[in-house]
């Protein structure tokens, strides 16, 4: 299906003119490579329920469950490749003066497909960290060491994967940079999201309340898309090379 790209004039000015730019994605992001979302209709979170599979509760009732579970999800991750999207969002670092990635995916696709300074909202599933001293490592080495159960640590704790579950707070510093980034931008581009999991959806209101020209990328409305000076509702990796073709564009002329 084509996409429409009729982009209004004003909105073809902010991203010409646009200085400080912030790209805030979901997992809308990464479907095209082969992983599931999570909210969308038969995603993560209907084949599971979360309390089962992603709290410090549920690791602490059944470690080896919720490490298997997890186990397999970086299998997929690590045999994963990032599409046409994670590209496109790699080549904004050159076409802006500062240029801000915020995810809430925890897959390091962004970072594969040669993004070099991602703020990562929910963890990573590339590391394992221990759930007492909180020392890391390689999840790919954890998992290869012990499949079925999560490895111990040399303080006694068992190590867990570097993402936040339900119930635990957003690492501090990524937050406070990426609401300094929101709070800042002259353009803000939220791709690939429901819009629906605070405190990373109220990035959005915090640019919006800052002045910053709204774009929104998905299938789907979300809480913002009224917000939006534009939307574009087609999948990531068909959307943002094209919305990169006319930023090159748009550009361009104001050299």
């Amino acid at each position: 299906m084509a996409i429409d790209m009729e982009i209004p004039e004003e909105v073809r000015r902010r991203l010409g003119a646009a200085r400080r730019v912030v790209a805030f994605t979901g997992a809308g992001v990464s479907k095209e490579s082969g992983l599931d979302t999570f909210r969308d209709a038969g995603g993560v979170w209907q084949q599971v329920r979360p309390e089962e599979m992603a709290t410090p509760e549920a690791f602490r009732r059944h470690p080896g469950r919720v490490w298997r579970w997890y186990a397999a999800r970086y299998r997929r991750a690590a045999g994963a490749r990032p599409n046409p999207a994670h590209r496109a969002l790699a080549r904004w670092e050159t076409l802006f003066p500062s240029f801000t990635l915020v995810t809430q995916n925890v897959d390091g696709l962004h970072q594969r497909a040669g993004s070099r300074e991602t703020l990562e909202l929910h963890g990573t599933i590339a590391w394992a960290r221990c759930h007492s001293c909180g020392r890391r490592r390689e999840m790919g080495e954890a998992v290869r060491e012990s499949p079925e159960e999560p490895p111990a640590c040399a303080c006694g704790g068992l190590f867990r994967p570097a993402v936040v579950w339900f119930g635990e707070l957003l690492p501090e510093e990524v937050l406070a940079r990426a609401s300094e980034a929101a709070a800042r931008a002259d353009l803000f581009v939220s791709v690939g999201t429901s819009a629906t999991v605070y405190p990373a959806a109220g990035l959005i209101e915090l640019a919006h309340r800052a002045g910053a020209c709204l774009i929104e990328v998905n299938p789907e409305p979300t809480p913002f898309s009224r917000l939006a000076a534009l939307r574009l509702a087609a999948a990531a990796g068909e959307a943002l090379p094209r919305l990169t073709e006319e930023i090159e564009t748009c550009r361009r002329s104001t050299t």
